[in-house]
């Protein structure tokens, strides 16, 4: 394989690189990302009335997402170590879902978009985990659980005043 000029993560040769970022400026850079879990209805009304017994699902998946931000660079080969100035997580429940929206902001060199995108996936697992006992069927398998529409809403960036 040959370098490509467009392809910032290869070098000259092709071979796979991190990005440095050593000359850029530092920037206040913002992401947004969001996703769901498609659940039973009664799986979400025991969400909703705090009776899983595992225990609160949604300050569980908060924590777990809050974690998976500010690991992402552990994760993710390529990622640089940023540092995390802040983590919003919301939840809302549907009638069979709950989504999971995690803004991150940072100070630094390179966005943020990696870091809500794993808050938001390990968010999601973390509700799948709590409650996969009432998900599961009599044959050990989750019929209708899934995680889906995982996507960067925005990425935000502005120079420093």
């Amino acid at each position: 394989m040959s370098g490509n000029d467009d392809l910032t993560h290869t070098d000259e040769e092709g071979d796979v690189q991190m990005v440095d970022v050593g000359d850029k400026p530092d920037t206040a850079r913002r992401a947004v990302a969001r996703g769901e879990i498609h659940l039973a209805e009664s799986t979400v009304d025991a969400i909703r009335g705090d009776e899983v017994e595992k225990g609160d699902v949604l300050a569980t998946a908060r924590v777990g997402a809050v974690q998976a931000v500010k690991h992402t660079w552990e994760t993710i080969p390529m990622c640089h170590q940023i540092p995390i100035t802040n983590v919003d997580t919301d939840f809302e429940l549907g009638d069979d879902r709950v989504t999971l929206t995690v803004a991150v902001e940072t100070t630094g060199k390179t966005g943020c978009e990696m870091e809500a995108l794993e808050g938001v996936t390990t968010g999601l697992n973390v509700v799948w985990d709590m409650v996969k006992a009432a998900e599961k069927d009599e044959s050990g398998n989750y019929p209708g659980t899934r995680i889906s529409d995982v996507e960067v809403l925005t990425k935000e960036k502005r120079a420093l005043e």
